[in-house]
Order: C-alpha cells, then structure tokens, then sequence
C-alpha cells in the first residue's frame, strides 16, 4: 500500500510538470514582412523566437534574440559534405574547408596579378603530381611545387581573414565539415556586426587556393591524429558495416591517405562553384541584435550572390540488414564494444521513436541500462546514443567489460536491455519523465546562443520545418507504450553491426615520410588594401561591464546560521544548489572515495535503484563531488520540485546503508578504471606526465590508495564518513527564483546539530624546480606530443594583464606568433600552441607551457622551431596592434552573469582577489606597448628552464633532437600513475 501512494504522488508530480498537457498548443507559421520589406516566417508559442528570412537568391537567414551579453554567435552554414566528394577526391569538402581561411583575390595578397600566375602553375603541377606514377617523377614534381610555393608566398599575406577576425575580438573562429554540411563559425561582439558581415560577403565571394601545400600537409597530420583516435577507427568500422554502399560508410570526411596527397586544386574549385551559392548556404545569428537592422545588412552583402540551380547527387540506398555484422579494429586503447541499428533519417517517424526508445534506454539516471547495468556495476560503463542524419540514422549501443569480461559479454547484456525493452519491462510513466527530462535539457540550450544556433543550423541542412522541430517533443508525448513496445519489436532484431574495439597493433596504419617542406614567408610587415580599408571601418563603441560581486551576490542565512549566497536566475523556472564544504581530498583521501560510493548504494527505504526513479520523476539530479579542496552537495531541476527534491537527497544523506557486494564491484570498477586510463594517451600526457613534470614522484596524482588498501576499507567507514560531513562548517550557494522557498527547504530539511567542526588539515604538495628533463612514455601511435613546462614565480595580480595580452599575440588562436610559424609557415603540426598560464591559487607558481603534436620524423623541426619562438619572440607591431585590440575587445563584450557570478568570485577569491579585476586589467592593456610586451616576455618567458613531456613510438623516436633539451628519462605507465600490484596493508 505504500508503495502504492507513492507512485500515485509521483504521477501527481509529473502531471504538474507537464502543465496543459491536454490542451494542445497552436504552432501555426505566420509570414510577414518587416519595415525593409523583406518577408520572415514565425511559428507561433516558438520559445526561441525565430524569424525565418529567405533572401531573393535563397539564402536562408536565421535570426534569433538574446540580450544576456553584447555577442552574437554567427554560424555560415553550407549543405555540402564529404557525402558529395568525388570518389577520386575523397576528403575534398574538408580540405576547402580549410582553404575557406585562406583569403581571396583581395584578402590575403600583397600583389593578386603577380600571385595568381604562380598560383596558376602549383593548380598545373599538382594535376601532373596527381597522374604520376612513376614515385622518383613524382617527388621531383612535388619539389617543383614546393619551390613555386616559395615563390607565390613572396606575394600572399598568411592569416589575413584571421587577423580580421582577432581584431574584433571574435571567438570561436573555426569551421567543421561532416556528411552533409560545412559550417564556419564565430562568435562576435554585436557592435562589430558591420564590419563581420562585410568580412564575410568578401570571403565567400571567391575561392583562392593560396598557400596550399603547406596546409595540405597540416591536414595530414590531422589525418594522423585521426589514426591515433581508436574511438574514431570503431566508428568508421561501425559506419562501414551499416553503410555498405552509401558515402555514410565508403567515404570518410578525412579521406583517404593516398587522396590527401594526390589533391586536384581543379576538383576543389570545381566544388566550390557548385555548392557554395546562396541557394545553397544559410546564415544563422542568434544574439543582441535588432532583426530589421540586421536583415537589412545581410540583405546587403549577401543578396548579391547569385543564386545557381543545384542539384545534389543521388545517393546509394542500402538494402536491409537480415543478420548481425560483425567488425574488429585494433589499437592501443582499452577495449571496448559496439552494437548499432540502422533507421530512418531526420524527419522519419524513426527519429521519434528511436528518441524516445534511447531515453528510456539510457538517460543518466532511470533508464534500463542505467539502472540494470551502470547502478548494479555488472559492465564497467555502457550507454546508447542516437545519430540522425538525412538519408539514414543509426541507434548506437557501446560498452565497455570490467576486467573479468569478454566484449561478448557485454553486448549479450547490452542486447538484454533491449530485450526489456521489446517486452515493455519499463514502467508506464516513463514516457511522460523523458518527454519532461528531454524539455528540461531543451530549456537550458535554448538559454545558450551557441547551442540554439547549432540548432538552426540542424534545421537548415536536414530540411527541417521549424514547426515540427518545436512541436517535436509534444509529439513525443503522444506516443503510447503499447505503440513504442511495437515500434521495437519490429525495429530492433538481428539487423545489427557490432564492432569490436580489440587491444593489438593496427596494421593498417598509413605513414609517410616528410616531404622536406621549405618554410613559407608569412609576411607579417605587409598588408592587402582590403585589410587597410577593412581596418579604417568605425564600429558603435561598447564599454566593457564589470561585477560589482558585494551587491550581484545576496546573502542570508537558514536559522542554523548557516550562510547563504543566491543570485536570481531571470529567465526560467530551474534551479541549482549547492551545499558547499571547503575540503576536499588533501583534506582526507577518502572523501571522494566516499562521494562516489554514494552513487551505489541505497537505504533503509529505498533501493539504489528505486532513489535513481524518484528523483528522476521528480525532474531533479543529485550529485556528490569532491576536487582537491572542495566537495559539493548539489541538487538541480525544476524549481517547483525543490522542496520534494532536497527531501530527498536528505534521506539519503541521513539513512544510508552500506552494502559489501556493491563495494566491492566499486574497488573492482575503479581497478578496471585505472587500468582502462593507462591505455588513453590523452591522459598518460595530460594527467601521469604533466603531474611528474610539476611535481615529480610526490605529486596529487601518485598520492592514491592502492587497490588491496581500498579492498581492506570496511564501507560503513565510508557511510559514516558521508554522514559526518553534515558536522562540518558549510555553506550554501542557490541559483534560482524564489529564494525564501530554498531557505524554508533548507530549515526544513537540512538539520544541523550542534557546533560544526572544523576541516581537516589539508596536505601540501610541493612543485618542483623544472628544467634539464625530458620525461618520455612509450606509446603505439603515429604522431609524436611533447608538452614543455617551466615553472614561473609565484601568481601576481598585477600580472594577468600582460600574461592575457602575450597569449593572445604570441600563442593561442589561428593569427597567433607560435600558429602561423609552426603550422602556417613550417607546416609542422596541426596543433601547436603556447601560454602563460596563471596559478589557480594564490602564493602559487605560474607556468610557462608550449604543445605541438607532429609526425615523428618531423620531431627535430618541430622543437627547434618551438624552442627558437620561446627563446626569440618575433615582434610584429601589426600584430601586437590588432592582438592588443582583440583583447580589450574581448573584455568588452563579456559579461559575467546567472550562477557565474558566483563562481567567477569563487575562483578570484582563491586568488586572493576581492574584486573584479578585469577593470584593472583592461585599463592596463589599453596602455601597453610592444615594447611593455617585450619586457614580459623577456621576464617570464625568455631562457626558461623547460621539462619536457614526449609521448610516442619508441621505435620512431628521434632521440638525437630530444637530447638537445635535457636528460632523457623513460617513465613506465604504473610508475607515472604509481599503480602498483600489492602493498603491505598496515593493520
């Protein structure tokens, strides 16, 4: 009987959640013209306000407003893909891609009739190259390319577009290509929307191919990065195995090895002129602007092209998979499963179906696989997602086995939860909490101009009708589980493709040998008359913001005194609290050991299992997480469920119960989770090398308990442990509407008794002096990493203006100092990059850090080049100028607001920072001068004494050019971890 009335009050919940779910609202799409006269369609109860232009020449414009911030997120999106690459020039959509930066007849050169003749000849030479067989004919054509090359680059300007960008102090300037679409993004301050758009229209006017070798080469060390990736080898396994026939499958955006170094320059501009038109291409602007103001000017610069009849190729179509596929990939990563279904496309009934049917499947918290597989720890870890494309779609399944599995025994579980599924073991109101949980998802990305313009440009390139896609989730709801349990049945049968992602050598890596690339001239002195008029354009001034932290943070107290700080959230009805402890595991190592125990167990009242479901009808998550110094309490969702919610997560504070079988698959997953760690060059890099670099053998990471000390803890310590933090001094931060409600919760719920103790004495790690070292791991792959690390003196405020300044100018971003020489003009890595990175607390020491990622038989080039740039800082005035510019633009257009204001306070506060200091900085970068920039860098970066990170093949090492920088010493995986088989545990 209780078990009945609480289901009763659950459905009494999600019925409130799911406001006039009876009355079915009207999204009819109303046509109008604004006071330019140009016609927009609108949907109506559309909560992201959309206005849908389409220009005369079809240009499809997107406009949506946000006021929150002075930026505008601009994607330019083109429905052209590796889908529609030529079979001979696979890769091509994303090569052009890159090319896109490059410039036109008027960006990017010095001199266009002297440049478009040597261009002319490389176009000629590269079709030999192509046609060539003979291989001693073919170098000997490339050398002539690579000397023309030098010649033409005597007339071009490298970065130009960049630069343009940078000194509007734009964010996010990238591009990305895929099956069906390449998109160019950027996010822009509004004010300097007039120069963007000009920018733009110039941009895609033309197609100059300037500069190419060297950034085809660049390209090829992506695709290296791309055989290093295992996820992406399983995946493009996956895809040949649903798509047999179809481009999804045979031809990936990459492409092939041998097409990336037999390009046509032909074949590119071939492409461009027929999918670049506006017919063909949408502009999305979601961000602070006025809509008739802004379609004027888009109406302006873009509703000149002109529009060409385009059809788009007719693809393959896939007969139906009768019985299971099976594919294996190798690498050096730990082992892992796949198991994927192929669907319909966007706009299918599959799309709803195969939604909801994922949800129900895996949603973090009450779907079947969380539930049966992640909660009662029988995997290490699995999960489904759904793909959807505009021809097919795929249902991927993935899993990865604890340390006493086979991959077969995780798919025969996998394939169980489907089982459940088709027999409809799920409970009836699950539909209703995933429709509730996908709209709670939807509120939060339509709060993010990125993720809501991500979202039209979706629209745009499957052919979406905007109206569906709002009413989308209301159609979801419409589904019945009888209707969804027949949907499976028929859908998911032995119609499958899984891949097995095996540990073992990859034979089928592709390696080339350098091709003896002569360095570029970058020309930084010089200057197109595009950029000097370009740069001669007024933009509306905007005044930077700042924080006054004393009144945006309000505070109060519950009537345990405990402390209380809130910021109002504005614009929706979701909240998030977190109970705040200023400990964390140098406090007491055992802490997160507890934290994450808590997320497996249950208690006097419920199941495990049976928490996850409440709080997930409820529309709240919990979590319990703690870092070095802090552990947070936290608790977010719909603000009515608050009260419920906290209730809640306060029983299982108070009544948890430990359970044995539950820790020890918990030990035993975090065995699986470190041994699975060592295989993910990533972290071997990032976390086992970088920690050794700055603290050698005593250092946060080594610190740990050993897997038979874990195995030797009794889990009613680490319950007690859980509880007993309740006694500890806390504090609350509530970010939400209706504070007296989260107080009255809090008074309510969350009782304290007596005097709150204090933390427990934290444990310092000392970092060391760098300098003299190189640290290398081996490792089965391609390129070679090197990481460089320089300790610096200790944080100083006084500092963060030069520091932010240099790092804009010398080595982040693509018109930065480190980029144009090591990629642009030496063309010896795809990502290279430098910075002076602040401490995170104060009387910490800053660190001078520098990456590249290269082939290994570019190795030597690549640290001669780096250690020249970090040694000699090229002095560009130009580039200082606009770098300079960038930055006080940047801090102009930011706006620090919603629940960052308090964690923003939190991380100066930890600096020793009381204020907003972005006053003090901007003031002082608005004053400084090439030559102030200079003394930084001859103060803190010039002559530093690096260590130095390597990870790569042995077998291909260049140790000659790694000796040059310190005393090599090879570090075994365990030992950068210190993961070690027994310890004697002291009794």
């Amino acid at each position: 009987m209780k078990q009945i009335k609480v289901f009763a009050f659950s459905m009494l919940l999600i019925s409130a959640i799911s406001c006039n779910t009876n009355k079915e609202k009207s999204y009819e799409v109303t046509s109008q013209k604004d006071t330019n006269g140009i016609t927009y369609e609108t949907v109506e109860n559309d909560p992201t306000g959309l206005r849908l232009y389409t220009l005369d020449n079809g240009l499809k414009v997107y406009l949506s407003k946000n006021e929150d911030e002075p930026k505008i997120q601009t994607y330019i999106a083109v429905r052209a893909g590796s889908n529609y690459d030529p079979k001979e020039s696979t890769g091509l959509a994303h090569y052009l891609e890159h090319m896109v930066f490059k410039g036109t007849h008027k960006v990017g050169t010095a001199n266009w009739e002297k440049e478009k003749v040597f261009l002319a000849k490389i176009s000629d030479l590269y079709e030999q190259h192509r046609t060539e067989e003979d291989p001693e004919k073919k170098k000997a054509i490339y050398q002539e390319i690579d000397k023309v090359s030098l010649e033409a680059s005597n007339h071009s300007i490298a970065n130009e577009y960049d630069k343009m960008t940078a000194s509007l102090g734009a964010t996010g300037t990238n591009a990305y290509t895929w099956f069906e679409q390449t998109v160019y993004t950027n996010k822009i301050p509004a004010n300097e929307f007039n120069k963007w758009i000009t920018l733009e229209s110039e941009r895609f006017s033309t197609l100059v191919l300037r500069l190419f070798h060297t950034e085809l080469e660049a390209v090829f060390e992506e695709f290296n990065r791309g055989q290093d990736n295992d996820f992406r080898k399983r995946y493009a396994a996956m895809l040949d195995g649903l798509f047999p026939n179809h481009p999804y499958g045979q031809q990936t955006t990459i492409g092939t090895g041998q097409h990336l170094k037999n390009p046509s320059m032909i074949d590119i501009h071939n492409y461009f002129d027929k999918y670049y038109v506006p017919n063909n291409m949408a502009i999305v602007l979601v961000g602070d602007l006025d809509f008739d103001g802004t379609i004027a000017k888009v109406n302006n610069a873009f509703g000149k092209f002109e529009r060409k009849e385009l059809t788009h190729p007719t693809l393959p179509k896939e007969a139906p998979i009768t019985s299971p596929i099976i594919n294996e990939v190798f690498g050096p990563t730990s082992e892992n499963i796949s198991i994927a279904y192929r669907s319909g496309g966007v706009n299918t009934n599959d799309e709803k179906m195969v939604t909801l049917v994922d949800m129900i499947m895996a949603n973090g918290n009450a779907g079947l696989i969380d539930l049966n597989l992640n909660q009662k720890q029988v995997v290490q870890n699995a999960s489904c997602s759904p793909t959807f494309l505009n021809d097919y779609g795929y249902h991927t399944f993935t899993g990865s086995p604890k340390s006493s599995q086979t991959l077969d025994e995780v798919k025969d579980l996998l394939l169980e939860q489907v089982t459940k599924l088709k027999n409809g073991e799920f409970e009836d109101w699950m539909i209703d909490a995933v429709v509730n949980d996908l709209k709670l998802s939807e509120t939060r990305q339509y709060e993010n101009n990125s993720a809501l313009a991500n979202k039209y440009v979706d629209a745009f390139i499957y052919q979406q009708n905007w109206a569906n896609r709002v009413k989308f989730l209301d159609d979801l709801k419409k589904v019945t589980k009888e209707e969804l349990v027949a949907f499976a049945n028929n859908f998911y049968q032995d119609n499958y493709v899984v891949t097995y992602k095996r540990k073992g050598e990859d034979k089928n890596i592709v390696k080339v040998e350098n091709p003896g690339i002569t360095p570029v001239n970058l020309n930084r002195d010089k200057s197109s008359e595009f950029i000097q008029d370009f740069n001669k354009m007024e933009s509306p001034e905007l005044k930077p913001q700042f924080v006054d932290y004393k009144t945006a943070i309000k505070e109060t107290k519950t009537e345990n005194d405990i402390k209380v700080s809130y910021v109002l959230n504005e614009k929706n009805d979701l909240f998030d609290m977190n109970i705040i402890f200023d400990m964390g595991s140098d406090n007491d190592k055992k802490l997160s050991l507890a934290a994450g125990y808590l997320e497996y167990i249950g208690t006097d009242k419920y199941t495990n299992e049976e928490l996850k479901k409440e709080f997930y009808k409820l529309g709240i998550s919990y979590y319990v997480s703690t870092g070095s110094d802090k552990t947070y309490v936290g608790l977010n969702g719909l603000k009515e469920n608050l009260p419920k919610g906290l209730e809640l997560l306060e029983h299982l504070w108070d009544n948890a119960k430990a359970d044995e079988d539950a820790y020890n698959k918990y030990v035993e997953k975090i065995y699986k989770g470190r041994e699975d760690g060592k295989t993910q060059k990533g972290n071997i890099l990032w976390n086992g090398l970088m920690n050794y670099g700055k603290y050698g053998e005593d250092s946060p990471l080594r610190d740990i308990m050993q897997i038979d000390e874990l195995k030797a803890i009794n889990p009613e310590e680490l319950v007690a442990l859980i509880k007993d933090m309740k006694n500890y001094k806390q504090r609350v931060f509530y970010y939400g509407k209706d504070v007296d409600n989260a107080v009255t919760a809090l008074n309510n719920q969350h009782k304290i008794y007596g005097e709150l103790k204090e933390y427990p004495i934290a444990k310092k790690y000392e970092e060391t002096e760098t300098g003299g070292n190189v640290f290398f791991t081996n490792y089965d792959m391609v390129q070679t990493e090197m990481l460089f690390l320089a300790k610096g003196d200790p944080f100083k405020p006084e500092n963060m203006a030069a520091s932010t300044l240099f790092n804009t100018y010398f080595g982040s971003g693509l018109s930065s100092i480190v980029f144009q020489e090591i990629r642009e003009s030496k063309s010896l890595a795809y990502s290279a990059f430098a910075s002076y990175q602040g401490a995170s607390k104060k009387d910490s020491p800053n660190y001078v850090m520098a990456y590249v990622g290269t082939q290994a038989n570019k190795l030597e080039q690549a640290v001669d080049a780096m250690m020249e740039l970090m040694n000699d800082m090229p002095e560009a005035d130009k580039q200082f100028q606009a770098a300079k510019e960038s930055t006080l633009k940047k801090l102009a257009a930011q706006r620090i607001t919603k629940s960052n204001i308090f964690w923003s306070y939190e991380r100066l506060q930890k600096l020793g920072i009381d204020n907003d200091n972005r006053e003090e900085m901007y003031n002082t970068i608005k004053n400084m001068t090439m030559e102030d920039l200079k003394a930084f860098f001859d103060k803190n970066i010039k002559g530093e004494s690096y260590n130095v990170m390597v990870i790569g093949n042995k077998k291909d090492l260049d140790v000659k050019s790694l000796k040059k920088l310190g005393k090599i010493k090879e570090l075994e995986v365990d030992y950068l971890f210190n993961y070690i088989e027994e310890k004697k545990v002291k009794s």
